[in-house]
Formats: C-alpha cells, sequence, structure tokens
C-alpha cells in the first residue's frame, strides 16, 4: 500500500459532508491539501480545520457544473497526485412523472461535469496517481431515473478512463448508498428521519453507514496502487435484495 504523506490531492466537493472528511482523513496521513467548493464560509471552515491538522491547505471557489470556471481553475492548478470528484446532483422517482427538465440537470450534473473533470485531471495527474469519482447505489431506474442513469454513465467513465490513462494513472469510483450528512442540510429533519428508517429496513446490515465508512473507502483507492476501472459499493449490501 502507499501513503498520502507529502501526496498533492485535489477534493472536488471537499468543504462538507463526505468529500471534507476525505479531506481531514488525508491530512492525518500528511497529505498536501486543495479544496475547491461553491461556498466561501464553508470553505473558510475546512481550511482552519484541515490547517489545524498540521498540513498546507489551499481552497478554490468554483461551481464544477460551470465548465468554463471548471476549465479556468485546472489551467491554473499545479500537477497533482491524487483527485476526489464528489460531483453530481440527486433525484428520487421514476421517469413517468419527472420534470424532464430535472432528469437532464442530474444527468447533466452527474455525468457530463464528471467527464469533463476526467479530462481536465488527465492532463494534470502526475505518474503514479489516481482519480477517484463519486457513483452510488440503493435505487433502480425505477426509484431514482436519472441518478441511476448517472450513477451507470460514472461507472462507465471509471472504466474507459482506466484503460485510457493506464498504466500512467488509476482511475476509480466510490458507490455510497443514502446516508445522513450535511449533503442534506436543506431536507426537513422528519424527512429525513423517514428516509433512514426506510433504508434502514431494506439494508442486510439494519443501519445506513457512517461517513468513516464512506471516506475511508476513498483512501484506500488512492493508496492500493494495483486497483483501477472499479466502483466499490459502500452500501450495506441494499442491491443483493433488490
Amino acid at each position: 500500500m502507499n501513503t498520502l504523506k507529502d501526496k498533492a490531492l485535489v477534493v472536488i466537493g471537499g468543504s462538507s459532508g463526505i468529500g471534507f472528511r476525505v479531506a481531514q482523513l488525508a491530512a492525518d496521513e500528511g497529505a498536501r491539501l486543495l479544496i475547491v467548493g461553491r461556498d466561501v464560509g464553508r470553505l473558510q471552515i475546512a481550511q482552519t480545520d484541515l490547517e489545524a491538522r498540521g498540513v498546507t491547505v489551499e481552497t478554490r471557489q468554483v461551481d464544477a457544473h460551470d465548465h468554463a470556471a471548471l476549465e479556468s481553475l485546472f489551467n491554473e492548478l499545479p500537477v497533482f497526485d491524487h483527485l476526489v470528484s464528489m460531483i453530481g446532483d440527486v433525484m428520487g422517482g421514476g421517469f413517468v412523472g419527472a420534470d424532464i427538465a430535472v432528469i437532464r440537470h442530474v444527468i447533466e450534473s452527474k455525468f457530463f461535469t464528471n467527464v469533463h473533470i476526467g479530462q481536465l485531471a488527465a492532463t494534470k495527474v502526475r505518474e503514479g496517481g489516481s482519480l477517484v469519482f463519486t457513483s452510488g447505489t440503493g435505487g433502480r431506474a425505477q426509484d431514482a431515473c436519472a441518478s441511476y442513469v448517472g450513477n451507470l454513465g460514472i461507472n462507465a467513465l471509471v472504466e474507459g478512463l482506466a484503460v485510457e490513462l493506464a498504466p500512467k494513472a488509476r482511475v476509480n469510483a466510490v458507490s455510497p448508498t443514502w446516508t445522513v450528512t450535511p449533503f442534506w442540510r436543506d431536507v426537513p429533519p422528519a424527512q429525513i428521519e423517514a428516509t433512514r428508517d426506510h433504508f434502514e429496513q431494506v439494508i442486510p446490515l439494519k443501519r445506513t453507514a457512517n461517513i468513516d465508512e464512506l471516506a475511508s473507502a476513498y483512501l484506500f483507492l488512492m493508496n492500493n496502487g494495483f486497483v483501477t476501472g472499479q466502483h466499490i459499493a459502500v452500501d450495506g449490501g441494499i442491491m443483493l435484495g433488490a
């Protein structure tokens, strides 16, 4: 296994939630960090926390869905060893009753934005480095139509990029199922609890994940130099009974 000590890590969507915890765990291994996010306040809080762990931290305020801004970001980025992308909006429900604009937005967010990130990152990742994307699991097309399509797209993306970038760099994805994180900060608490109760019933392990169980999978994929083209489901076995 490799180590992240003195490695340069870019986390897109790293100012809160799973991405922030990935950054914290990487900082504890001695990584040098560049955190990309949309919210200045959350970026400042994240930077203060991470610097207190004794590592070098830079931040960039960028909305990754703005592809021109994304290109500008990568144009100014130095080369790096690893990149993690947390980018991807979600939706629930099937195709019949869904607003086509929402379907289009989610697929654009989850798939095409990450394709663009992959294209740009390919020119900046160092020999022996990696890209780790965020896919998803826990529902079928009729449950979360555009999210399901986007997840399939990311899984295909990592397989293609893994071949295209080998042997220079590795490409993988982590596929979490629904988990309580700050991503859901704008959802009413009662709805959060109802969703948690539902998943606790359908997940074979009868609980949802904690954030470290998700974040540690990203570190595994960065540190293990012989895993590429894979999407690792961290989902408590939810799809086994689906």
